[in-house]
This record gives C-alpha cells, structure tokens and sequence, in this order.
C-alpha cells in the first residue's frame, strides 16, 4: 500500500538533532562523569576456562592506603539474568569460575592506579577443572558440567523441537530434496565506546550512571542482585557510543559499582578497559547448521532446520537466539510443512547473546547459500527461485507469525535492474563473481521480556506557556538516532521544527518506561507512543484556537509554529498563544501516549519468539574480486534495497543500513571470537580482532523502498538490524561465482581461500553435525483458510 501524503519533516533528508553537540564535544557519555570524592573500581578475573575456587584472601588488597571496599561473590549472592527463564548469572563467580575473564573480586580505590595496584594482592586458589570450548565438546565431554543442571544431555542449555504441518509426508511429495550444512563463527560488537558505570549510594536511594541500551531491565535487575526497592534505584542513561546488543545485559561491573558505593558511601565509577569488553561479550553464537529443503514443481513444500549453538558459560539472550533460528524463516518464503529442532550449549566461554541481528544472521547465511544452490541444481535463476516462493503482502506464515506489508519484491527488482545482475551472473571473469540474497526482520519484538500486560514504550508530552514543547521518553539512543526519530514524529504532527522540541530523557526518575533498544522496536513502538500523546495535545490547542478563530477544528493547519484556518491562511494563532488559551481551557497541558502490540497469533511454547507489528524487507547484491595469489577477497560494490514502510529521516535510514552492511561485511571475511586451546581469547583488542578499515569499503549503492505501514509512525518500520542480514550469504555466493568454491563456513579468510585454490577443493565447510537426540516435536497445525480470513 502506498501513501502519497506530503510531510513537511518526516521524509526529509536532514542531520540528525544531536550531530551538532557530539561533532563539537558536548555529548556526555558515561566515563565524563566525574562526582566530588568519587571512587574507581577494578575487576579481578579468572585466569581459568572451568576451575573450582578454593579459597579468596583479600587482607592484604585491604591493608594498601587509599582501598575502600573489597567484594566478593558471596557480597553478591543472587542470581540474576536478563531472561526470566535464565537465571543463572552472579555478579561475581561463587564457588566455582565458567570463563576465562570471569569477574571474581571488585575492589574500589581512591585511584584507578590504586584499585589496579590491589589487585595484585588479592590471592585466589583454584582447581582447575576440565573445560568444553566447542559445540562438540559440550555435547562429548560428558562428564564435564558447565552447570550442574541436569535437565538437558550433555552441557545442553535450551532444547527446541517443532513441527508446524507434516514435514515427513510433504518431503515424501517433493520432486526435489536437498540437504547441507553450514558453520557460523562468532564474533563482538565492537562498539567505539567500552562499558562504564557511575553508581552512589547516598544511604537511602542508589543513582546509575551506565552505558546500557535496556534502562527498564536494568532497574529490575538491580533491584533483585542488590536486594533493594526499585523505587530506591534510579537509572540515568547518557549517550551510548555504539551497543549493536552488546549492552543489553545487566553486566558484572554494574552491580558491582551499585554494591562497592553501599559499601564505601561514595561514588563508585566503573570503566572497562579494551580487553575486558571482549571478555564481557554477549556477541555473536558459533552456530552449526544442517538444513533440509524439497521443492515441487520450484516451489518449497517443506523445510527442516537443525542447529547447535555455542552459548558460552551463562544464559544472556540466549533462549530467544535459539528461538530466533527457526523463526524468521517462513515470513521470508512461503513454506508449508516446516521443523525447526534447536540445542544451545554451555560452554566454557564468555556468553553469547544478542549482537545486531539477535540469532537470526547465521539461519539467513544458510538458508540463503543453500537456496542457491538448490537453484543450481535445478538449473534456475536464482532470482526467480525467490520471486517464485516469496510471502505475500497481508498473510499469515505456518508458524503463525502476522505478514502486513511487505515490498521484497520491489526491493528484488530495484538491486537486479541497478546492478546488473542478469547481465553478470556466471559472465564475469574468473576471480570476479555477483551474488544474490534476502531477508527479513521484525519491526520489534511483540512480547516484552518479562511478559505483562503494561505497554511497552510511553512517552508524556507538556506544553508549557512559553511556548516550549518539552517530550519526555525512556527510549535509548545508542547511536541510531532514535532521538532524532522523537523530535521529527513530534514535530511533523504539531507543525514546528524538530529542533525547537526539548527533549527529558533517560532518567527513570522523570521519564515513563520504555523497554530499550533491542529487536528493532524503537521507532515502532516509541514512535506510536509519541505521535498518539502529541496527537492529543494538538487536539487540545485545535479546540482552543477553534473558539478564538471561529472555525471548526478541521479546518485548522498546524504550520510553522502557527494555527492557521484553512479557508483563510492570513487568520492565524501562534502556537505560544494556543497554548496559553489552552491552558486557560483545560488547565496543566500535559498528555500521555502509550504502545502494546496486538496479541499473537500463536498459541504454542514457543509462540513469543517472533512475532512482530510488522517485518521488514531487504534484498541485496554483492560484487566481488577475489585475488587467487593472495586470498583476499574484495567487494567491490554493494547494492542493496529496503522495504522501510516510510523514512523519517532519509539520512538517518541510509547510515543505518550503511552500518549494516559494514558490520555484515566484518563477519563475512574476518571478524572471529578465536580462542586457544586453554580458553584464553587470542584476540581481545581492536589490533588484533581484525574488521574492515574505512579504505576497506566497497562502494554503496542504498536503495530506500516505501511500503507505507500503517501499523507504524507515519508509515515507518525498521532499518537497525535487517539489513544486515543478506549481506553475508550474497557476499558467499559471490565468491562462489567468481571461484567455483562454495564456502560453507564464515568468516572467509585469505589463507582458507588458498587453501581450497591449491587443493582444488569445490567446498569448505563442516561435513558433519552432532548426533544429538531431539525430543519429538510439539506438534502444530499450520493456520487454516478460515482462521487467515478471519485475522487478516
């Protein structure tokens, strides 16, 4: 559907509102905080993968001049997670360390100096124990238990088994069956910005200053770890440089600043240095992947997935990255009969969690190199097998997942048209190659983490006789602009310019909740809640300035900071005066706004993973040049199209998926989370951890396609993480048509690139998956014609 509507703001391509104070210096993050007397505070941490802790002599870190406190994890006895079904963190390890940089003391000093000095003197003994470092080995080593749970075999986290119709039958039908299997390392966030927490305890109320994406959870969190009254907590979030994920989780340092600061009645100031961000991690899960598509006729009759995810030591996201495996897959391509079985493992790693993407990148990576192959091998365009198989617009999928718009089509068309696609494919010089994917992703998550009934995001609106319009919101901005996304839904509603909105913000203490950035769920759902509270507000001042002009509501324009009549431009009420006529109406004019997404469809243990308002669409092309003397592989260019719905900012939306295909690029050619054999990361630093440079870069071509979702703010959907998400598999294709080799496996390096040249290999890739025992699946009926007409 499409909306030709004229915005004055929403659309336009403009700088964001905070660019000026960040590009001058202004923007405060976390580690500019400084308070009178405030404290440092440092983490000492496990030199072991898996080891028992004997004992913690902490007397002589105590006797140094200038050490406040000293804690150890039986100050902090609570578990904790970010998952309600997960609670299997503490703040500091007691009785036992799961990873290599695990935190197990915090001290607090008068200097950073001083706290680092101390904790040298702290004295730990440990047995060492045996370890698990892989997916294999925690399924193998038996008798090795990352936990002591005994709910699952071997180190077994998260089981997932379902069955949406009857795969069996519907393969047995098929003219065509194909099965492979793919490997997805892992890897980190790499945010500019490292973690950093500034806590006081003033002996009644506790006050955090954090880098962190989710407030609300946070609050929560904190108030069970640290046994205190949320409403005895408040959490302030500065700018956030950079989070992709990664600071979604209520981490070790913040809850150990929170107690250090009960404790020593001071500020307590947290910040990690380089290396620690990599050990706190949360990044990307090593998954292996086996998959099993039949077709008939080149359509997809039914579809089964399998995979194993490396967890690491602790819960984190990971039972939504495990559902997310499985879930996106049939809202991308019609699929009838469709398994998905999931294990996450504990391993003897820092933890996985939900970097850009959550746990559907390494699912889109298979899916979309098998189908090319399946195209191979039925002698098909790929493109075409696509277009054939393609959801529709307004359709239910068979796991029950709502489609509403939806212009994947459109962004097919636009990157084969714009780069060439046809014309390149398998024509290219040997070592030049073209490749093809898609994808799709949620516009936010419809069930919030700790499921209520409360809305997700609310935003208050206050207009006071000033003039000021004053928008007060919990949302966090961590880079992607969601501030400007507020300013431009209020602006373009009221008719004023977004600068001239001042904006309250992340202070729990003065803001209404809002649930955080994650899932893609800001502009959706913070959005509605800003355009319904600045909705009524411009109803309160049309009613005002409908008895001072004598016209009817409806025929009122709000514009450039006036009331005009319709019918006579030249009679007008400044909005300053509106407001004050209103206030002598009406009284205080501030106005709430709120936003629950619709109840789900479905109604199976597992149901609340992936569901959505609406999904986004993204298609892309990748051109590559591979040098066979080197390995090194270079994209040359990069087309790629993206369903929208609508932009808020143009300018906004095209660095975001810039961004995506930046990171998407990293993973697909060098970004990896690489450990030794003792369990120690053998690259935690921006030297050694190697990503793309600026010059690394391939040319950009961003092509925005609006759909016009009705269901979003002026038509938007999202744009943080679904680009990402075809980048990969379309870079993997383009190798194998430059080459003739199919990589199975990312991050394509140079030396497994020579590697394949001179042993004339047309594969590389895992040959075998694990021989774990899935449970029989819960069985689900796929919806049925009358229950489609009736949601749809």
């Amino acid at each position: 559907m499409q909306n030709n509507k004229k915005f004055k703001t929403v659309g336009i391509k403009k700088e964001r509102i905070d660019a000026p104070s960040k590009i001058r210096g202004f923007a405060k993050y976390t580690d500019d905080f400084y308070f009178p007397d405030m404290l440092y505070g440092k983490l000492k941490r496990s030199p072991y993968a898996h080891a028992i802790i004997e004992s913690i002599d902490c007397s002589k870190a105590l006797e140094i001049e200038g050490v406040r406190a000293v804690i150890t994890g039986k100050d902090l006895p609570i578990k904790y997670g970010i998952l309600p079904v997960t609670q299997d963190e503490t703040a500091l390890a007691i009785d036992k360390v799961r990873y290599v940089g695990e935190p197990v003391v915090a001290i607090c000093a008068d200097t950073e100096e001083i706290a680092e000095k101390a904790l040298d003197f702290v004295e730990i003994k440990y047995k060492e124990l045996d370890k698990v470092l892989s997916i294999e080995e925690a399924f193998e080593k038996k008798h090795v238990r990352v936990h002591e749970s005994e709910k699952f075999e071997g180190n077994a986290h998260r089981v997932i088994s379902l069955e949406f119709g009857d795969t069996e039958t519907a393969f047995k039908e098929c003219d065509y069956v194909r099965e492979d299997i793919f490997f997805y390392s892992g890897s980190t966030h790499l945010s500019m910005e490292t973690h950093s927490v500034v806590a006081y305890f003033d002996g009644k109320r506790l006050t955090v200053y954090a880098s962190h994406q989710a407030p609300y959870y946070l609050h929560l969190i904190l108030s069970k770890a640290l046994e205190i009254e949320q409403r005895n907590i408040k959490i302030i979030i500065p700018y956030v440089g950079g989070g992709f994920g990664g600071k979604l989780d209520p981490f070790p340092e913040i809850v150990c600043a929170s107690k250090l600061s009960m404790i020593a009645k001071k500020p307590v100031k947290i910040t990690l240095e380089r290396e620690e961000v990599f050990y706190n991690h949360r990044g990307r899960h090593p998954v292996l992947t086996w998959v099993k598509t039949g077709l008939k006729n080149g359509k997809i009759r039914a579809m089964h997935f399998k995979s194993f995810l490396d967890g690491g030591a602790y819960g984190s996201f990971g039972v939504a990255c495990a559902y997310y495996q499985g879930a996106l897959q049939p809202v991308t391509y019609k699929i009838p009969d469709y398994k998905v079985q999931t294990v996450r493992f504990y391993t003897n790693k820092p933890p996985c969690g939900p970097k850009r993407g959550h746990g559907t990148p390494q699912p889109r990576f298979a899916l979309e190199c098998h189908l090319d192959k399946i195209a191979e091998d039925l002698n098909i365009d790929p493109v075409d097998l696509r277009l054939k198989n393609l959801t529709e617009p307004y359709s239910v999928t068979c796991n029950y997942l709502k489609i509403t718009t939806n212009g994947l089509k459109e962004c097919i068309e636009k990157v084969i048209n714009e780069s060439k696609f046809k014309e390149k494919f398998r024509k290219l010089p040997y070592g030049e190659g073209v490749g093809f994917a898609v994808s799709s992703y949620l516009s936010g998550a419809a069930l919030p983490i700790y499921w209520g009934e409360t809305p997700h995001s609310e935003v208050i609106i206050k207009a006071d006789r000033s003039g000021v319009i004053s928008v007060y919101s919990g949302h966090t901005e961590i880079g992607q602009g969601s501030d400007t996304v507020l300013s431009y839904i209020v602006a373009e509603t009221l008719g004023i310019e977004p600068e001239e909105i001042a904006l309250v913000l992340r202070d729990t203490d003065s803001v209404p909740p809002d649930l955080g950035s994650y899932s893609s769920r800001v502009t959706m759902m913070m959005g509605n809640a800003a355009y319904e509270a600045a909705m009524k507000l411009k109803r309160a001042l049309s009613e005002a300035v409908s008895e001072i002009l004598e016209e009817s509501e409806e025929n009122l324009i709000f514009k450039e900071g006036k009331i005009i009549s319709k019918n006579n431009p030249e009679k007008f009420v400044s909005l300053k005066d509106a407001i004050k006529k209103a206030e002598e109406k009406f009284g205080a004019l501030s106005f709430s706004g709120s936003y629950k997404p619709a109840p789900i469809l479905g109604k199976y243990k597992g149901a609340g993973v992936g569901p959505s308002p609406a999904y986004s669409f993204t298609a892309c092309v990748v051109q590559v040049k591979v040098d066979t003397e080197s390995g090194f592989i270079k994209p040359i260019k990069v087309w790629i199209a993206h369903d929208i719905g609508k932009c808020i900012n143009r300018k906004n939306v095209e660095g975001q998926i810039e961004g995506s295909v930046y990171m998407a690029l990293g993973e697909a050619l060098m970004e990896k989370s690489d450990y030794t054999k003792e369990g120690f990361l053998k690259n935690p630093s921006f030297l050694d951890y190697k990503t793309l440079s600026m010059k690394d870069m391939p040319e950009i071509d961003v092509y925005v396609i609006e759909t016009y979702e009705e269901k979003g703010p002026f038509g938007a959907k999202e744009v943080g993480q679904g680009p990402l998400l075809p980048v990969i598999p379309a870079l993997c294709n383009a190798v194998y048509d430059a080459i003739g080799i199919r990589f199975d496996e990312i991050p394509i390096t140079p030396d497994k690139v020579l590697e394949a040249i001179e042993r004339d290999k047309k594969r590389v890739g895992p040959d075998k998956i694990i021989d774990f025992k899935f449970p029989e699946p819960i069985k689900v009926e796929p919806p049925k014609e009358d229950f489609l007409q009736n949601k749809l």
